[in-house]
């Protein structure tokens, strides 16, 4: 068998694997550490294991992630959470489809201190969908609001996802960390138009709530201060140049376990399951960065990328029809993985291709994150759409889906636009003090 037949074999396998429910870190690992065996020799696969592991769970950036999952963990334990979806409802709350609306503005402001997308989902959506129950909202857009609002916790900083991206191309995590910004912001304003379109046309389906005093929304403001001031803090200190994202994730769950303890609002046991929670997420992480770290040597001994690379400059598509498919591939994977399986798998694949086209790697980050965040709410699997079902028990998941599709194509259109203005996503980064 040829060494290009060996890396495609190795895929299938890897994905046979994971049909078979094997975490996506371990199916990695094993064709990483196996393929490599066959290929070079028992002895290179395992000098591969032992070196690979070693040097990507000691990789300094890492530490973000725990910090930032810590920092979300006891900001969702202490009911800061709730406190943003409070102050989001009493100021957007009057207008119809309101309670959908702040539910996207609380997921956007709940996203900036958890970079988690499910994390994202559970909190405000436990906070929310009740609220819009109680008020007579249509299932469909009360679900599909959450659903989609959560992905945006894969892409408004601190990310997950881009932490991921910057690990695998050796991206600077501040920069793609600003870059999401824009785009966040921007996909957040998409969501909220299309809750705006969604009960105008169906006014049913959102309801106005009136009687919102003007005391009360600066007094939910001050609710939700401490996680503002957070916000502010870590990534403003990242922009400015006072801290490195490390530094910021330290100082960032240090504000959070400061404010919730001076609050009264965190026991030793809710910061205990806190710090359980951000153990448990983060060696799943390292999991898969290690699977990813034996994974690509691999591919490289197979030549798979340069393979493909060929293979999509032989098609005469151009830079933009590459990329083009490049995204429809996201999206059929988007069907049947999750998003950042979808990352390590096909970033190093993805990556040499797309910055030999000339495209600059930290708008590719963006436009990777966002292509993900679109398969978080793709049938049949939309990780996100499972998530909610987990708290609206009584809304049958395919209620759930035509309730996302309009925010699937709100998301469409920000892809679009970002293609189309790269510069939404790069002028944050190219004016951050380094």
């Amino acid at each position: 068998m040829t060494d290009l037949g060996w890396g495609l074999l190795g895929m299938a396998l890897m994905f046979v694997l994971m049909i078979f429910r094997m975490p996506v870190g371990m199916s990695m690992l094993c064709v990483g550490f196996f393929g490599t065996g066959f290929m070079s020799g028992e002895r290179s696969a395992m000098a591969l294991l032992v070196t690979e592991a070693y040097s990507a769970v000691s990789n300094y950036s890492l530490i973000v992630i725990p910090m930032f999952l810590l920092m979300g963990n006891v900001a969702s334990a202490a009911g800061f959470s709730r406190g943003l979806y409070e102050a989001a409802f009493s100021w957007v709350g009057g207008f119809r489809g309101g309670l959908a609306s702040a539910s996207v503005i609380g997921c956007a402001a709940f996203s900036a201190v958890s970079g988690s997308s499910v994390a994202t989902a559970v909190t405000i959506g436990r906070a929310a969908l009740p609220e819009m129950k109680r008020f007579n909202y249509a299932d469909r857009l009360a679900t599909g609001a959450v659903a989609a609002g959560g992905t945006l916790g894969f892409l408004i900083p601190p990310s997950t996802g881009f932490v991921i991206y910057a690990i695998l191309t050796e991206e600077s995590i501040g920069q793609l960390f600003m870059a999401g910004v824009l785009p966040g912001l921007l996909l957040t304003a998409l969501f909220i138009v299309t809750v705006v379109i969604i009960t105008t046309l169906d006014p049913a389906a959102g309801p106005k709530n009136t009687g919102i005093r003007w005391s009360s929304r600066f007094a939910a403001l001050l609710g939700a201060l401490p996680l503002v001031v957070v916000i502010i803090v870590s990534i403003g200190g990242i922009y400015f140049g006072a801290f490195t994202p490390v530094e910021a994730s330290g100082v960032g769950a240090v504000l959070v376990i400061a404010f919730a303890l001076a609050s009264r609002r965190l026991s030793w046991a809710l910061l205990y399951r806190a710090g359980e929670d951000t153990i448990k997420t983060t060696a799943m992480l390292f999991v898969i960065v290690i699977g990813a770290s034996v994974l690509n040597p691999f591919l490289s001994l197979t030549h798979l990328p340069g393979a493909l690379e060929q293979l999509l400059r032989a098609s005469e598509l151009g830079p933009y029809g590459i990329l083009l498919l490049i995204v429809l591939l996201y999206l059929v994977l988007g069907m049947f993985m999750d998003g950042l399986a979808m990352l390590v798998v096909t970033v190093p694949i993805f990556f040499p291709v797309v910055t030999g086209l000339g495209f600059d790697p930290i708008w590719f980050g963006v436009v990777c994150v966002i292509a993900v965040e679109m398969g978080m709410i793709t049938p049949p699997v939309g990780l996100n759409v499972f998530v909610v079902k987990g708290i609206a028990k009584d809304v049958p998941m395919a209620e759930i889906f035509r309730g996302v599709m309009p925010f699937w194509g709100a998301m469409v259109t920000c892809l679009l636009i970002i293609i189309a203005f790269p510069r939404i996503a790069l002028y944050l980064p190219q004016t951050m003090f380094r």
